[in-house]
């Protein structure tokens, strides 16, 4: 049985549910919510790094703490504890890292996020979460 989970949340229907489904799958695991502000790529990527930020990062950030508060509150009905982790870069990567950095045994991930199915049955950030993670990765639809 995994001990860590990490399970990606954007508030949208799907990550509710890979939350919820991770509760209910695990009750006796640690779960962690994390949400990556997506940054953009081209001209301001060649500011990574630097003390310049990217146009409405503030506000990007804000909204992610405000998304991961709406995941604890969904804890809080499931009576389960939950971290959050808030991270900035391409959500994917940002995933994949984290779980890998962190040492989660799992990935429990909604199979498409706020922007949509952009695939038939997956989303673009499921997808490729699924192709490259190293750790199980369970996709909730």
């Amino acid at each position: 049985m995994s001990n860590q989970i990490l399970v990606p949340f954007d508030g949208s229907l799907p990550s509710k549910q890979a939350l919820e489904y991770a509760f209910e799958r695990f009750p006796d695991a640690d779960v962690t919510a994390m949400y990556a502000v997506p940054t953009p790529g081209g001209y301001w990527a060649a500011f990574e790094g630097t003390e310049t930020h990217t146009p409405g990062e503030a506000e990007a950030r804000e909204r992610g703490e405000t998304l991961l508060e709406g995941a604890t509150a969904l804890a809080d009905e499931h009576d389960r504890s939950l971290s959050t982790h808030l991270s900035s870069g391409k959500p994917d990567q940002e995933i994949i890292d984290t779980a890998v950095d962190e040492e989660f045994d799992a990935i429990v991930i909604g199979s498409h996020g706020r922007e949509g199915v952009s695939r038939v049955l997956l989303g673009s950030v499921a997808e490729r979460v699924v192709r490259r993670a190293p750790i199980p990765v369970i996709v909730v639809r």
